[in-house]
């Protein structure tokens, strides 16, 4: 016999398939229609981020340094917020001071040394009795490829001024979206007690008290797992940079300041940052010696593995808690929705999804056997 509860749990699975397979046959418009989104609200998203990274900064500072000051909640939340913006803008000007003049230098010393290169791939062919004349068919090519390159500007003026333009427009682009992330930030920080308070407001109004309470729980879970993800995240970065500038002093390498902080910036990012750091340290050194170049990638790599398996756990510990394998996954589907930004929140929501389908899982599992364990009572 079927009874109501039997009649609901068809009606979900049956919903539930419905949904599925529509998913399946339109899956390229939903998920071009989420890309889409992820753009349009990029800005607020961005916003998002930023306000609960300097939220991070706020509370620290309203509870260590002006706890017994004595003025008014409104202008704690001011000054804190104001101290916070000037920390994460003066970092990231002593960032671009330490790193543009640096890639200059790097970029004038190539040009300047482009006749002693010249000079030593000729002795490097000659070493290997390389025939002159390949010798000569390559110096050839390489003066044709540049008279070529050359007309193709010469030519194509036109062509080269539109895609110039059009780069000009999305950097534009980009720091408007910005400038409109950093207010939003703002905003959301001066006002979140009332924000918060007002959506607590519409939860309770629209949906059941159980539910709302197991909203509630979530995003305490996401909070705590973000925070801790963000503040292990940076101290991680801070450590490796302090341990690559000191390796790098003792091996003698060039630019080990600059080169220290890019690794520990870069490595904020999950998988992908050490690789992009190593990348533009290592080109940075090989203007200089290429041999260093290559003691520094392989000093690097000895670095992350030390990093990867001792620094990692303890620092950052339990706070993510996705296997590497979703960590992986995760950060690739964030780099392809939204880029940088993707690839940063792309670790937390991943850890808080799992933690949530982790508790979900453990609870239905214990359900089902206490269940197991009455029926067994009642027939015994």
């Amino acid at each position: 016999m079927i009874t109501k509860d039997n009649k609901k749990e068809i009606l979900k699975i049956i919903l539930f398939t419905i949904v599925l397979i529509f998913v399946f046959i339109h899956i390229k418009e939903i998920w071009s229609f989420l890309g889409f989104l992820i753009h349009l609200l990029m800005p607020f998203i961005l916003g998002i981020v930023i306000a609960f990274v300097l939220n991070i900064l706020i509370h620290l500072i309203e509870k260590k340094l002006l706890n017994k000051v004595k003025m008014k909640d409104k202008s704690k939340r001011t000054i804190s917020l104001v101290l916070s913006l000037a920390i994460i803008f003066t970092f990231i000007i002593v960032l671009l001071l330490l790193i543009i003049p640096q890639l200059k230098n790097t970029v004038d010393l190539f040009v300047d040394n482009m006749p002693m290169y010249e000079e030593n791939v000729k002795d490097l062919l000659h070493y290997f009795n390389v025939d002159p004349s390949m010798i000569q068919n390559i110096e050839e090519g390489v003066k044709d490829f540049g008279n070529t390159a050359i007309e193709f500007i010469k030519n194509n003026g036109d062509q080269i001024l539109e895609v110039t333009l059009g780069v000009a427009s999305n950097v534009i682009t980009v720091l408007v979206n910005f400038v409109i992330a950093v207010v939003f930030a703002i905003y959301l920080l001066v006002q979140k007690e009332k924000l918060l308070y007002q959506v607590n407001k519409v939860l309770k109004a629209y949906l059941p008290m159980k539910r709302v309470g197991k909203i509630q729980e979530i995003c305490k879970l996401s909070n705590k797992i973000c925070a801790n993800f963000v503040s292990g995240q940076c101290l991680e970065a801070v450590i490796i940079g302090v341990l690559c500038f000191i390796g790098m002093l003792i091996l003698g390498i060039p630019y080990a300041a600059t080169i220290s902080v890019l690794i520990g910036v870069t490595a904020l990012i999950p998988v992908y940052g050490a690789f992009i750091g190593t990348i533009v340290g290592a080109f940075l050194i090989f203007m200089v010696s290429p041999i260093k170049a290559l003691i520094f990638i392989i000093f690097i790599l000895v670095l992350q593995q030390f990093e990867g398996n001792l620094i990692y756990p303890k620092v950052v510990g339990k706070s993510v808690g996705v296997p590497g394998i979703w960590v992986f996954v995760a950060v690739t589907i964030g780099a392809s929705l939204a880029g940088v930004v993707g690839m940063l929140i792309s670790v937390p929501v991943a850890s808080i999804c799992y933690s949530i389908l982790a508790t979900d899982v453990n609870y239905r599992i214990e359900a089902k056997n206490s269940k197991k364990i009455l029926a067994k009572k009642k027939i015994s």
